[in-house]
């Protein structure tokens, strides 16, 4: 081989050698942008805004702390401002398109809120106005008069009629003794009939009449409905024997079924309205007349027992009735519409409207609900705007970008800010802040790499030096992220 072939070769293969570096250094490089380990801090401005970092639209997922060409995409990628920042916490949405989207918004508002529930409740009889009906004295039945469990009588009404042998001996030996004249032998004898059992009306009509009377007619006592008639013509009867059970209907109880959770708020003597379907448009006013002790295991409810008056006896048991419990009107509260909640088992949240299109979930502490509106206690303020529909797709959209609600305290209390907290390595400090190289922050979402940022207070670097290992935790501020606390890690000197 000649001396010029050599040469030639010689340079060729020096020529790939140095392609080969070349690539291998790019590949490199590239790959540790992907990585998302930055070769320098973030110190970059465009028209007087602080940049965050950069990152390609199609992988918004990957930060970069440099501008230039996206790995992914021939295209130049774009800036995260500081300012700009705090859209991260919220969702946006173009006002032109809220609309569409089925978008509505109610306001918090504070004032008089009318404090009643309704329930459903079920006439049945009043068990206090039951009337028992027994024979007095062995007997038997000469006579049942045509009734029926069922039958609604008027007090006084026959029942059935009973020939008591043993009374008519004792009714002769009175009226002998009668015609002797002796008084206190008269008034033993009467006593004696009433030890029997006798009615003194029956009595009476006896020694008016001077005849033996065997047979009793026994009455209802009160007006009402026949819920029992064992009797029949011919039947013997034992002293004591329950003949008939007559239950009245001069009032009715209504027997309501109340969500546990309410039972705290109900107190005897409580204004009750009930409206029936049987009567539109009649309002039927009562008072709770008892709580029953025991709680319904299955439908976990708590019983609780109107008592109606039925003076022309309509109400009829077994009707159903639409109840509303008034309960005291709470004052100066702040409500919103019930439909603007989102319930999910551990807490309750809201979508809360800004300025600009802006949407971002809040926590709130609720207390009692009446006509679709709900007292708030914690979270929310007077004229905040929230979303009434449409607040589930917001919330979705959410918990797909990692929005996660600040909790009702951190709300109300403004003297502790909201930290984000990484571990990370000091890389340098000066008059601007400090550099560090941290990994990421979970609850920004915003992955590892190294960035300069300011500090809230200088004496935060005491004892610090570049080299140390650290725990960080920065809060979002008007310039972007500002370091509030840096503890160096244990075991270092």
């Amino acid at each position: 081989m000649s001396a010029r072939l050599w040469k030639s070769a010689l340079l060729s293969g020096l020529s790939i050698a140095l392609g080969l570096a070349g690539g291998y250094w790019y590949a490199n490089s590239r790959m540790a942008e992907v990585s998302g380990s930055p070769a320098k801090p973030v110190t970059a401005t465009q028209d007087g805004r602080k940049v965050l970092y950069w990152y390609d639209p199609m992988y918004p997922q990957q930060k970069f702390d440099k501008p230039g060409k996206s790995p992914f995409m021939d295209m130049e990628m774009i800036p995260q401002y500081a300012d700009a920042a705090a859209e991260t916490s919220a969702i946006r949405i173009d006002p032109s398109l809220t609309q569409n989207l089925g978008l509505r918004l109610a306001s918090v508002t504070r004032g008089s809120l009318a404090n009643s529930l309704e329930v459903i409740g079920v006439l049945a009889f009043n068990e206090r106005e039951v009337a028992v009906v027994q024979a007095r004295a062995d007997g038997f039945v000469e006579r049942v008069y045509a009734r029926a469990p069922g039958d609604v009588l008027q007090a006084g009404a026959p029942l059935v009629d009973l020939l008591i042998p043993d009374w008519a001996a004792a009714q002769e030996e009175f009226l002998a003794l009668k015609h002797s004249g002796d008084a206190g032998l008269l008034a033993a004898a009467r006593q004696r009939l009433r030890l029997a059992g006798m009615p003194a009306a029956l009595i009476h009509q006896v020694e008016r009449s001077g005849k033996p009377q065997a047979v009793l007619t026994l009455d209802s006592p009160i007006g009402g409905v026949v819920q029992e008639l064992d009797v029949r013509n011919g039947m013997t009867v034992a002293a004591g024997a329950t003949l008939a059970r007559v239950n009245g209907l001069d009032s009715v109880w209504l027997s309501l079924a109340v969500p546990e959770a309410e039972a705290g708020a109900i107190a005897q003597g409580q204004a009750v309205e009930a409206r029936l379907p049987a009567f539109p448009g009649e309002v039927l006013a009562g008072t709770v007349d008892a709580i029953l002790p025991e709680t319904n295991p299955d439908s976990r409810t708590l019983r609780v027992r109107v008592e109606l008056p039925n003076p022309d006896g309509r109400l009829r048991p077994g009707m159903t009735a639409q109840v509303r419990l008034n309960r005291s009107t709470a004052q100066n509260v702040l409500w919103l519409p019930s439909e603007a909640i989102i319930r999910t088992g551990r807490r309750a949240l809201v979508m809360l409207a800004e300025d600009g299109g802006r949407y971002r979930p809040v926590e709130v502490r609720l207390g009692p609900e009446s006509a679709g509106q709900t007292v708030v206690t914690q979270g929310l303020t007077e004229g905040q705007q929230v979303v009434a529909s449409g607040q589930f797709l917001l919330d979705s959209e959410a918990s797909l970008k990692g929005l996660t609600a600040p909790t009702a305290e951190q709300l109300t209390t403004t003297a502790a800010p909201v930290l984000h907290e990484a571990e990370a390595q000091v890389m340098a400090i000066d008059n601007a802040g400090v550099t560090l190289a941290h990994g990421p922050f979970k609850t920004l979402g915003m992955p590892g790499m190294t960035m300069t940022f300011p500090l809230a207070d200088p004496a935060l670097m005491v004892g610090i030096k570049a080299g140390d290992k650290v725990r960080v935790a920065v809060r979002q501020s008007d310039s972007g992220l500002l370091v509030e606390r840096l503890e160096k890690q244990g075991g270092q000197p």
